[in-house]
């Protein structure tokens, strides 16, 4: 197995974070792991990317320059990553804020309205939280277990009813058909 995802989205929507997480359950399953995060001015409402690779064999490369998958937070990431995004590839989109329809015809486009999903577990800082769901429910790159499992090793200082509800948003993601 091999997945290669850039995450994509404006500085604050959670997309440095995802990725971490994303790169720590796959170590917890077993896995070699990358994660390449790009800042600057990105978290100060640019467009943030990280990459993330997850695979069975060594990563030779922490830079994703043909995504497996990309997940788009925002709507100036879809034109930005969605050419980048390999031939049959998937496509996640975050349908609450992005209302552009892709280019390309190639490829596997999951609309997921993770700000509206997110808002219905009464925390709208969660979007990312939802999404890595729905990104595990779609590929199985890692499980929801390993993801859950995960947070409390990334938010240290987070209370235990906030573990709770990113897990309450990982499997509301993760059945989002």
């Amino acid at each position: 197995m091999h997945q290669g995802i850039r995450i994509s989205g404006f500085g604050g929507q959670g997309v440095i974070s995802a990725g971490v997480i994303l790169a720590y359950a796959g170590m917890l399953e077993g896995r070699k792991v990358s994660w390449f995060p790009a800042y600057g001015a990105e978290m100060r409402g640019g467009t943030a990317n990280c990459s993330v690779v997850i695979s069975d064999d060594d990563v030779a490369s922490p830079v994703v320059s043909q995504p497996d998958t990309v997940i788009v937070m925002n709507e100036p990431s879809l034109a930005k990553f969605e050419p980048l995004l390999k031939k049959g590839g998937l496509l996640l989109i975050n349908s609450s804020l992005v209302k552009s329809k892709p280019t390309r015809t190639d490829v596997r486009v999951v609309y997921v309205p993770v700000n509206a999903l997110a808002e219905e577990l009464g925390n709208t800082k969660i979007a990312n939280i939802v999404m890595l769901g729905a990104f595990a429910g779609q590929t199985k790159a890692v499980s929801i277990d390993a993801l859950g499992k995960a947070l409390p090793k990334v938010f240290k200082r987070a209370k235990p009813e906030m573990i709770e509800l990113n897990i309450k948003a990982l499997k509301k993601g993760a059945t989002w058909n």
